[in-house]
């Protein structure tokens, strides 16, 4: 949970699909070893979105393009072309995209960035038709794609220096995040914790079981999943509820019926430490003690100097 508030239900995803802050992500294998020549003529009549002209990219689909323009040249927001058809798998509802990304100046053509090098592609969309995370021409576009297409967006930033840039997207690789945990139960889950039981759907419920907390951080697995380690300074996919000793029930996702995504970096201490290390799948029971979570000030629904006690299902991690 958040170092200030409660969790709200899961923001809409990024609907510009222009982020230039990307976290590490693992990439996909290339299905083919063609190389592939586009230019802006490549089109998606589904998306209302005006098409750019005059821009090309050459090199091999799923690599870094060699991108090709008449400089200077202007572009406006909401504005995009396929550069390079994908040669993988066909892009589907639901689906949470890695996408490389290359931002080039219009002006002179000058490269501002890049993810390619260190190889940190960013993986915070979901191509989804629910319009209130991606609108509906995003979606239309994203959802004709396949792994290692390239696109470009138009850009143009409400800073001092005006820059206008091309934001070219490579999509390469793709998952869908889980609906609950997923993985092997434990069985040597300590006897003196509280007991959690789960319904149908995975929404938990729990008994305390006589306890009292803990002066210590508590990170337990109940279900250990099989997806990829997560790290402290990643993104994550959850779902969850908190009680508190006595076991009332403060926030829930599964009571708003949506996941929730949140920065390791923005939750409260006892979420950093207690899920860093817990592979994407897992059901992880912490209790955290006050000094680790709100302290001697009240938030919400939680008194000051509450030990909490939740259950997390890790989903996704990016």
């Amino acid at each position: 949970m958040r170092k200030s508030t409660l969790f709200k239900a899961v923001a809409a995803a990024c609907t510009t699909i222009m982020c230039l802050g990307f976290a590490a992500c693992g990439s996909s294998d290339t299905k083919s070893d063609s190389s592939s020549d586009s230019s802006s003529s490549s089109s998606d009549s589904s998306s209302k979105m005006n098409q750019i002209a005059g821009v090309t990219a050459t090199g091999k689909p799923g690599e870094k393009p060699t991108v090709s323009f008449k400089t200077p040249m202007t572009v406006e927001d909401n504005s995009y072309v396929v550069l390079q058809k994908g040669n993988g798998d066909q892009i589907e509802d639901g689906d949470r995209i890695c996408t490389q990304g290359i931002a080039i100046n219009v002006k002179d053509g000058s490269e501002l960035m890049s993810t390619w090098e260190k190889n940190t592609p960013d993986c915070s969309t979901v191509v989804t038709s629910d319009t209130s995370q991606m609108t509906e021409d995003y979606y239309n576009i994203f959802k004709d794609q396949k792994l290692n297409a390239t696109l470009a967006f138009g850009v143009n930033d409400s800073n001092s220096a005006g820059t206008s840039y091309l934001m070219v997207l490579t999509i390469v690789s793709k998952s869908k995040d889980l609906t609950k945990a997923t993985g092997t139960k434990v069985l040597d889950v300590p006897a003196d914790l509280p007991k959690v039981t789960l319904a149908k759907d995975g929404k938990p419920s729990i008994d305390m079981n006589g306890y009292k907390g803990s002066d210590t951080l508590i990170s337990q697995d109940l279900i250990r999943g099989e997806g990829a380690e997560v790290k402290d300074t990643q993104t994550v996919i959850a779902h969850y509820t908190g009680w508190l000793l006595d076991g009332t029930q403060f926030d829930s996702s599964w009571d708003r019926g949506a996941s929730s995504s949140f920065s390791l970096d923005e939750v409260i201490t006892g979420w950093k430490q207690g899920l860093a290390g817990h592979t994407v799948g897992s059901q992880v029971l912490l209790v955290v003690p006050p000094d680790l979570g709100y302290g001697d000030k009240d938030s919400g629904k939680i008194p000051a100097n509450s030990t909490l006690v939740f259950v997390v299902d890790i989903l996704a991690a990016y």
